[in-house]
């Protein structure tokens, strides 16, 4: 359903430290990388869609956050979303709502949520049940 997503930044070099950090934890592969334009992307590896874009907006205005909008990045697990929420906030990003069940959307939903270097809101999420403990 997704082709892709494009978050602004006003601050490329900041934003690429940040979503290189946060996409490792999620595994995501980075496609192409471009400071001249600037713009970077991921994505899953073996898939050519969706991506995730990060860069200067196209009118050359300042980026601004949306009210009332988030991206939400699925995560192999729920340890992804700890590991993933703990990088967003080592890399400049601010919590919005700590990892943890959200039995109000299903019962296995476990998210976290957090803001950008930039305001923009996203969520990092995983569906699955728990695994089997090892």
């Amino acid at each position: 359903m997704i082709s892709h997503v494009f978050v602004g930044t006003s601050d490329f070099q900041r934003a690429l430290r940040f979503y290189s950090a946060l996409m490792q934890e999620l595994d995501l592969s980075l496609k192409f990388c471009d400071a001249g334009k600037p713009w970077a992307a991921w994505m899953a590896a073996g898939h050519a869609r969706p991506l995730f874009i990060v860069g200067a907006p196209y009118d050359g205005a300042s980026a601004t956050a949306g009210n009332g909008q988030m991206i939400a990045l699925l995560a192999p697990t729920r340890a992804a979303v700890d590991n993933a929420h703990a990088a967003a906030l080592r890399h400049g990003g601010s919590c919005e709502g700590p990892p943890g069940l959200r039995l109000e959307y299903h019962p296995h939903y476990y998210g976290a949520y957090f803001r950008d270097p930039e305001g923009n809101k996203i969520c990092v999420c995983c569906h699955d049940a728990p695994g089997p403990r090892t």
